[in-house]
Formats: structure tokens, C-alpha cells, sequence
């Protein structure tokens, strides 16, 4: 019988005004939406969703350390994680990342490519295993499919 195991998907600040704040960017859709579509996601791979959102740096650092361990342990594969503002600016992040050897995809809702120039930097990317961007709320989804494909033991051919 195949284990159960978990998917921890974090938000970042302001991720709870989804649907309200700056829709002609994040699009109409809520928090709870993303959340919906997660474990949608999870639940098509067999697996536990573990979602949460904070407007504190200090918190998600926690919550990393915490997932780490989990991966480690074998009742987790890893980390979706939308630091929003915290990714251009939080070195806090990218070392608890690091430290943790904790699997991550960072995910980004709108293209933060193609927007202002201090949003280009991402102190997550150098310790992500994937990034996605620009896809809207779907981005979730396919951060989720990367991350259980990562996890997967290769396949001969």
C-alpha cells in the first residue's frame, strides 16, 4: 500500500487579500481558491495538503525549518512556496531554505518578469528546485505536479 504523504504549500504577506487586492494583476480569485485548487492537486497524487498563509517573515522561516524535518522524516516531499514580497528581500528565506535542504518550488501568480525591475531578483531562486511564474493561480498547481515528479524515483526507459 502506497504511504500518504504530505505537500506544504506557504504564502507570503499580503497573499490573504487575493481577490481584492490589485485583481487587474492576481486575477478575481481569493486565498481560498488557491487553496481549493491545491488540494485538488495534492488529492489526484495521493497525497496530504498542508496549506498556510502569513504577513510574517519570521513565521515562515519556522514554518520551513518545520518542513524540512518532515521531508526528512518521510511524511513530507516538499515545499510550494509564494513568498511574495519576501522573495525579492529576505535573505532570512533563502538560508532557511538552505538549511533546511528542504525540496522547494517557488511559485509567483503573475510574471514578476515582465513587472517593475526590483521584483526581477529572487533571493528564493538560488535555493529553489524549480520556478514558476506568470501562470495565475494555476501556477500552484503545476508548482504541485513539479514537485511530486521530483520526488518520483526515475523510471529506467
Amino acid at each position: 500500500m502506497r504511504r500518504v504523504t504530505t505537500v506544504y504549500v506557504f504564502n507570503g504577506p499580503n497573499l490573504n487579500l487575493l481577490g481584492t487586492r490589485r485583481p487587474d494583476v492576481y486575477g478575481a480569485n481569493t486565498l481560498a481558491d488557491v487553496e481549493a485548487l491545491c488540494r485538488e492537486s495534492t488529492s489526484g497524487h495521493g497525497m496530504e495538503l498542508d496549506f498556510r498563509q502569513t504577513n510574517h517573515e519570521g513565521t515562515l522561516v519556522d514554518w520551513i525549518q518545520e518542513a524540512g524535518a518532515a521531508v526528512r522524516h518521510g511524511s513530507a516531499i516538499g515545499l510550494v512556496l509564494n513568498a511574495a514580497a519576501y522573495t525579492h528581500t529576505s535573505v532570512a528565506l533563502h538560508d532557511a531554505i538552505e538549511g533546511a535542504e528542504l525540496p522547494t518550488v517557488e511559485v509567483h501568480i503573475s510574471n514578476v518578469h515582465a513587472r517593475e525591475e526590483f521584483r526581477h531578483h529572487s533571493h528564493v531562486s538560488p535555493v529553489a528546485a524549480g520556478i514558476v511564474v506568470g501562470f495565475g493561480i494555476d501556477g500552484y498547481a503545476l508548482a504541485i505536479d513539479g514537485l511530486v515528479r521530483r520526488a518520483r524515483p526515475l523510471r529506467a526507459v
